[in-house]
């Protein structure tokens, strides 16, 4: 059953083992994923996890993908976790055999039908079990009371709620976080109710703290559990702030109470809470779906499409047809849904006009827009927030432009018939604008500079586009603009320092040959990446002066063959940087690096030019230079006591890293494979200091199983 903990053994074994193996992949809720993206998204991700790329569209289908993960894994030692799946089908599309991956390989796999395992003939199957009283007792304690064992007088209170709870730990972690500060009232009014629901039933022990939000919360959890998940928190939040809702003190409470987590900023839910946020639901008129609040899934909302039964209680509706073929309906059936604010249609085809669409709408999401153009009609949405019609039809966006008020996101990705973008004219608030993939694209509306919010903007692989217009760059709203993949972009406009709000900067794979004199104007940038530009050695890419980006953390310069004279002088003056990436170019010096006081991490792998490493901040974490035969002289690294990673393999010249010794004691991970010629003084004063640090660790573990004797022992002999 949901709520075990099965997900969290998982992730927890991942953590434990991950750092063995080179070749690595978490692949989280593949029942989810596989249902919003299909398979051939999930073998991408399964593949650009092992080979470090993320590159989409590099599988055509779940075929291919399957030659393609046996192509690069089968000699691969490698560790993949399949988390949640559903269907034999999602297992032969990433891990249908052994063969497909090299010796020593682990894969691991979570899911509620133990009959999906036995067709795969895994080699050991291990039932999650519920806890028992003791660790059911300390883990409702972490979270009720933040230690392992309850407060005295809240003691035997504590022991009835584990009771209730029958050693399921989603239960156990929803209720102590329900019921930390609480006094003792609180918690025996709560006990009370826990006493009238039957023991087998679960999720309704999990609707207390559903049943302890106010109006707006529980609406929030609702369209969450029906339409969000896995989306991300911002964009979530700005459709429901346009419901009405306060959304972001809403969602705080949603996770304070476990209904909700964040996940890298997406949101997630435990599935008995889908459950229950669709049990909720259904009880609202168990016969007749119609007069649900909101409709999602299959049947119910092709019935009520077909029939055209729907009814003014109707506040959402998702249908989802990717993995089928499309379907038809009318127009005429959306009439009396005349709440609807949030619509999902995914490669739904409909048929009439739409004089009579509901004019309440907040989200129209409908990826697969089966129309060239958007009707008049459809537009006439007052309260619009968000339109997405990825991977849509469309040849153009829109014929006469309608007043789009409210409108903050515009997505448009993936919609390769695009020409030429939509006039921006009326819509003024718009915040978000994304063109991602949009291979077709050539010539953006000259309003878009026009456009006062505008603080994100996504051109990525829209690869002929060729330049933005002039208008853009007096922009002083935007914070992030994305190139990358835009293959003929040749030139950002020497207004660009005037994009005073400008923090991101990402136009990888360009063909932009000088970035203009005036980003050094760019006070607020804190990012900056022109990885793989093409050409020729490229002595101008950057000014010869960068001391003006004063808030730079992030610099990627790799791949751009960058000659001596294509490195500022003063690169040095960048006080904010903490991430250098200089990879894969052509110098053969570099300037002082010695005032990047903030420098956490350089990256140097494959300069294969260069022949020294000049003076490096002393509180430099992780240093990079694979690759780098040419390398003759190092930095003194006596001073360098944050240094956790050192990477210097295949340097054939190198003799020594001066005061390498003296900075041991902090690293983690040194690699010198293939550097042939450092001395034997420099090799007899590295293992010295090594063997003395190994012997304390060696000496710990002795103290601990035969188990741990042997992995240590067998380390010192592969040593």
């Amino acid at each position: 059953m949901g709520g075990l903990g099965k997900t969290t053994a998982a992730k927890a074994i991942y953590n434990q083992i991950h750092h063995k193996f080179q070749f690595k992949s978490f692949l989280a809720d593949v029942c989810d994923v596989t249902s919003r993206h299909g398979l051939v998204y999930l073998q991408e991700k399964l593949v650009s996890d092992i080979l470090k790329q993320t590159k989409s569209g590099m599988i055509s289908s779940v075929d291919a993908g399957i030659n393609v993960i046996k192509q690069h894994l089968q000699r691969r030692k490698v560790l993949v976790i399949i988390d949640n799946i559903d269907k034999v089908s999602q297992l032969n599309a990433i891990a249908g055999n052994r063969g497909w991956f090299g010796p020593g390989s682990k894969i691991i796999i979570t899911t509620r039908d133990e009959h999906l395992l036995k067709r795969l003939k895994v080699n050991e199957i291990y039932s999650v079990q519920k806890m028992n009283e003791e660790e059911a007792l300390e883990l409702f304690s972490w979270h009720a009371f933040e230690n392992y064992c309850p407060i005295e007088e809240y003691h035997e209170l504590s022991k009835k709620v584990v009771s209730y709870c029958r050693g399921l730990p989603l239960a156990l972690e929803v209720l102590g976080s329900f019921l930390i500060d609480r006094s003792l009232a609180e918690w025996e009014s709560q006990l009370e109710k826990l006493e009238r629901i039957p023991e087998g039933e679960i999720i309704k022990k999990l609707k207390i703290s559903f049943d302890g939000l106010d109006a707006t919360q529980k609406a929030i959890f609702l369209d969450i559990s029906c339409f969000f998940i896995g989306m991300d928190k911002d964009y979530v939040t700005k459709i429901l702030d346009g419901c009405g809702f306060s959304t972001r003190i809403g969602i705080s409470v949603l996770r304070e109470r476990c209904l909700v987590t964040v996940e890298s900023n997406k949101l997630k839910m435990h599935d008995l809470f889908r459950e229950m946020g669709k049990l909720i639901i259904y009880e609202e008129s168990p016969t007749q779906p119609e007069k649900w609040s909101r409709l999602w899934g299959g049947e119910e909302v092709t019935d009520v499409l077909i029939n055209k039964s729907g009814t003014e209680a109707i506040e959402g509706l998702a249908l989802d047809l990717y993995s089928s073929e499309n379907a038809t309906f009318s127009t005429e059936a959306f009439t009396n849904m005349k709440k609807l604010r949030l619509l999902k249609l995914n490669h739904v085809e409909l048929t009439g006009d739409y004089k009579h669409f509901p004019k309440k709408l907040i989200w129209l999401s409908w990826h697969g827009f089966p129309l060239k153009s958007i009707p008049d009609d459809l537009l006439n949405q007052p309260k619009l927030i968000a339109i997405d019609l990825q991977y849509s039809r469309l040849v153009q966006g829109w014929k006469d432009s309608k007043l789009l008020e409210k409108l903050k996101i515009l997505n448009l990705s993936g919609s390769v018939g695009l020409t030429k973008s939509p006039d921006f004219s009326n819509l003024p608030n718009l915040e978000e604008l994304i063109f991602q993939g949009c291979t077709n694209l050539s010539d953006i509306h000259p309003s878009i500079g026009h456009l006062k919010r505008l603080s994100f903007v996504d051109f990525g692989n829209c690869v002929v586009l060729r330049y933005l217009p002039g208008d853009f760059y007096t922009s002083k709203s935007v914070e992030t603009l994305v190139l990358n993949g835009c293959l003929e972009f040749r030139e950002l406009h020497e207004g660009l320092g005037g994009m005073v709000s400008l923090k991101i900067l990402q136009a990888n794979h360009t063909l932009i040959r000088q970035v203009p004199s005036s980003v050094v104007r760019l006070k607020n940038l804190v990012c900056l990446s022109l990885r793989f530009v093409s050409g020729s050695p490229l002595s101008n890419l950057l000014p010869p002066s960068v001391h003006g980006l004063v808030s730079l953390r992030k610099l990627y310069l790799s791949n751009c063959n960058l000659t001596d004279d294509a490195i500022p002088k003063d690169l040095g003056s960048l006080f904010s940087l903490e991430y250098l990436d200089l990879q894969s170019n052509s110098f053969h010096s570099l300037p002082s690096l010695s005032g990047l006081s903030k420098l956490e991490t350089f990256c140097l792998n494959d300069c294969t030019k260069l022949c020294s490493i000049p003076d490096l901040p002393t509180n430099l974490e992780a240093l990079a230079a694979d690759g780098c035969p040419a390398l003759v002289k190092m930095t003194d690294f006596s001073e360098m006591s944050n240094m956790r990673e050192l990477l210097l393999s295949d340097s054939h010249k190198l003799t020594e890293v001066p005061g390498l010794a003296k900075s041991l004691n902090s690293m983690t991970r040194i690699r010198m494979e293939g550097c042939t010629n450092l001395t034997a003084d420099f090799r007899k004063s590295i293992l010295q200091v090594s063997l003395s640090l190994f012997l304390v660790i060696l000496f710990v573990f002795r103290s601990h199983t035969k188990a741990h004797v042997h992995v240590c022992d067998t380390y010192i002999n592969c040593t």
